[in-house]
């Protein structure tokens, strides 16, 4: 959605190794009005589109595609792409409707530039799982390429919003990160005591409010009561108005 950063650069770099030197790279910006509930930060989401412009075209990037809300929606639209299962957890029970703004703009866009292969990064870890599960469910012909979380010297996941934190918040976000190693590095089996101690962690953290800690299962996203092979413990806190998500693999 823009504001690109250097997650965004490393998404783009592993996009030209997938694509070899005779394919092409393309970056799509559009900050997508069906992603944001009604009162959020769309009008102030940033978009800094010379920046943007200028950082694609030092990364090599081949095309920009920078539509605007008209041209990507009709007035009268009312056809949506909605995911049933796995959007109705986490980020879906506290955004209601943005999986359906994210399966639907996700779609119109590979409609539009039919790439083979597509790039998202493993921050946004029920986003990848859902477009994996439409990409297989609408048998579209393309490969999802997962790219671990880029991070901030002090551990904090790189992310546009994290300019809206205020210094002494931006101080106090590496919490995030310091919970999740805290629990990877305890060796607790026990979901429940795994999020009591990432929420005490988070806790010593004055400006976090926690929106949720879960255990859960990587490919259903549902909750599991002890550390599996496939287990994830994912996070989405709040400080002042700015909402983070992260997570970390335990099994």
């Amino acid at each position: 959605m823009g504001a690109l950063h250097k997650a965004h650069h490393e998404l783009i770099r592993v996009a030209r190794e997938q694509a070899g030197n005779d394919g092409e790279v393309a970056v799509s910006i559009f900050v997508n009005p069906l992603q944001f509930e009604p009162g959020t930060d769309y009008e102030r989401y940033p978009r800094p589109e010379a920046q943007d412009e200028e950082f694609c075209r030092e990364a090599g990037v081949d095309l920009l595609f920078r539509p605007n809300a008209l041209e990507m929606y009709a007035d009268a639209r009312s056809v949506f792409v909605e995911e049933n299962s796995l959007s109705n957890v986490l980020e879906g029970n506290s955004r209601p409707g943005h999986f359906r703004g994210v399966c639907t703009v996700v779609a119109k866009l590979f409609n539009i530039l039919e790439p083979d292969v597509a790039v998202f990064g493993e921050k946004d870890l029920q986003q990848l799982a859902i477009i994996r599960r439409m990409v297989r469910d609408l048998n579209y012909s393309i490969d999802i390429i997962a790219v671990p979380t880029v991070r901030e010297e002090d551990g904090l996941a790189c992310s546009s919003r994290n300019g809206y934190l205020s210094p002494e918040e931006r101080r106090q976000a590496p919490v995030l990160r310091k919970a999740l190693l805290v629990a990877k590095n305890s060796g607790i089996k026990s979901a429940r005591e795994i999020i009591e101690l990432v929420r005490d962690t988070i806790g010593t953290a004055a400006l976090a409010r926690i929106d949720y800690v879960e255990l859960v299962d990587a490919n259903t996203l549902q909750p599991i009561n002890n550390v599996a092979i496939d287990s994830v413990l994912v996070l989405a806190v709040y400080f002042g108005k700015t909402r983070l998500i992260d997570n970390i693999r335990l099994g």
